[in-house]
């Protein structure tokens, strides 16, 4: 027979901590596939259960992840609508990935991954990874605030022929990066088409709150932030060699260049790049946290943020 339930929730607020706190515990904590499913009702109904149909908050638990609605009689589980919708693998299996991915402090690879998980096939583990970084962004987001410097930078291999803005063959990167005092704030990063004033307004409207004071080299395409509602100040008129007047992004430009060459060998391709750029803000937003179980748990409830994404998709 079904039993009530009241709310998953509860199971979530009677633990000792809300993650686990290391590799040890997260291997007792998640030892079988009921407890992995249990755990994520719980952080998925944190605030009570709702159905998606007809917004009861009552249910009947039918099974491990599995609740019925009393009101409309809806079976729901627990990864319907997710970014674990229909998985034909364990859950226990997507929590391994999800610790291995947050377990280590310059992220992992596919190859890397198929390797620890044991998979067969590299695609298998090409597409779980894709589908984790899915999860790194869920709109909206809050935007940047305070004073905030951007510019650009490219992202691709040595080419011959031109460099700096105009060069061929390479995805132009906006980076956008928090001032705090010799700090550095939360980022933003967004592959754009150009460097052309159409293209760079929207995308720093995009990415920082209105009335923030944004500082950017001398091109002529930001000349339109003052009157799009931002305190535009220019660090440097002319190109002259001379003192860094944009450390903070281009100190993010030069871990993001290293964290692709040296995690992912340089080998990103270019109409996928976005999704590894949304990883890295995920990793650089949250460096200073301590616990890798806190890693775990955020990337956990993006995961249950995110809808289906089906393989076409990827």
């Amino acid at each position: 027979m079904p039993r009530s339930t009241q709310s998953p929730g509860a199971n979530l607020a009677a633990l000792v901590a809300p993650f686990p706190q290391d590799r040890t515990e997260f291997a007792q904590w998640f030892r079988e596939e009921e407890k992995c499913l249990e755990y994520l009702a719980a952080v998925r109904w944190r605030d009570g259960f709702m159905c998606p149909k007809c917004n009861a908050v009552a249910a009947w638990e039918v099974g491990p992840g599995l609740l019925r609605c009393k009101s409309c009689r809806r079976l729901v589980s627990v990864t319907a609508r997710t970014l674990l919708h229909r998985t034909r693998k364990p859950v226990r299996d997507w929590f391994e990935a999800f610790w291995h991915l947050c377990g280590q402090k310059n992220g992992g690879s596919a190859l890397g991954l198929q390797r620890v998980m044991g998979f067969g096939s590299y695609h298998t583990s090409w597409e779980w990874m894709h589908r984790m970084r899915r999860a790194f962004v869920v709109p909206p987001r809050s935007k940047l605030t305070g004073e905030v410097e951007v510019d650009e930078t490219f992202i691709g291999g040595v080419r011959h022929g031109k460099r700096g803005r105009g060069a061929a063959g390479k995805t132009l990167v906006l980076i956008a990066a928090e001032i705090r005092g010799v700090r550095i704030g939360r980022i933003r990063l967004v592959v754009i088409p150009d460097a052309t004033a159409s293209t760079l307004i929207p995308a720093v409207q995009s990415l920082a709150e209105p009335g923030s004071n944004v500082v950017t080299d001398g091109l002529a395409s930001y000349t339109g932030l003052t009157a799009s509602g931002y305190n535009h100040s220019v660090s440097r008129a002319t190109p002259q060699v001379g003192r860094n007047l944009l450390p903070h992004v281009h100190r993010v430009a030069s871990l993001l260049k290293r964290w692709l060459l040296g995690t992912h060998q340089g080998a990103v391709a270019h109409d996928r790049l976005q999704s590894y750029l949304d990883e890295f803000v995920f990793r650089f937003n949250r460096r200073s946290s301590g616990s890798r179980g806190l890693l775990f748990h955020r990337l956990l409830v993006q995961v249950l943020k995110s809808g289906p994404v089906p393989r076409t998709r990827l």
